[in-house]
């Protein structure tokens, strides 16, 4: 049975929620990582829940953190084992936050930072419906040889709008996977934005913070926030 997930939340101002965004974090950290990024995006996203579920396990690394999956080497074996077994967990997680708001995917954006970015890709083109938007900031796209899997689409027969933002001193996950990862969705016909920060490792920064909230504003259909 899948492991139940939880984390810090911010509910909508006033009214029912109308869409959905999941933040998943990076590997040595936990939910309250990103919940702040959500304060930020709120008055671009009115209307907006968002939540940041804890992984399941606890990081062999930093016992205090969270985990996704295990880290021990750079190797892409690892890595896919690692998506794979933590889809399930993260599937029902949002299945159960769907039908708390009433929603379906096509109100749903997941955004992950690292290691949740490897989940959001991974586990969002595999849904049953396409999410409305996936944005990942400094990760990578695990196994991309398996993309023919990505058969997630909304009524239109669309893949779900993506975008990417990497820093380009990032030494944990390099910029090389960013354009490999735009690369790859290209060769397999899944439309893929980016944005590259300069001078930034690996991290968010304000360009990226105003990149990302722009993206799922009109993903969601929202009107354009003035800058």
């Amino acid at each position: 049975m899948p492991a139940t997930l939880d984390g810090p939340r911010l509910e909508p101002r006033g009214g029912q929620a109308k869409n959905l965004v999941v933040f998943l974090h990076g590997y040595g950290a936990d939910g309250n990582d990103l919940i702040d990024i959500a304060r930020q995006w709120q008055p671009w996203l009115p209307g907006t829940a968002f939540v940041s579920p804890h992984a399941p396990d606890r990081c062999l690394q930093s016992p205090q953190g969270r985990q996704w999956f295990p880290l021990t080497t750079r190797d892409p074996e690892e890595r896919w084992r690692g998506v794979t077994t933590a889809r399930p967990a993260l599937d029902s997680f949002l299945d159960a936050e769907l039908a708390r708001y009433g929603l379906d995917d096509s109100r749903l954006a997941l955004v992950g930072f690292s290691q949740g970015t490897m989940m959001a890709l991974h586990v969002g083109l595999r849904r049953k419906r396409a999410p409305a938007a996936i944005l990942g900031f400094s990760g990578v796209l695990v196994g991309p040889e398996h993309l023919a899997e990505a058969t997630a689409r909304n009524d239109k027969g669309e893949a779900p709008p993506l975008l990417i933002v990497h820093g380009d001193q990032d030494d944990v996950i390099p910029v090389e996977a960013m354009f490999m990862s735009s690369a790859a969705f290209g060769e397999a016909g899944i439309p893929c934005q980016w944005h590259l920060s300069a001078g930034i490792g690996h991290g968010i920064d304000d360009g990226g913070l105003m990149h990302g909230g722009l993206f799922l504003a009109n993903s969601f259909g929202l009107p354009m926030p003035r800058q």
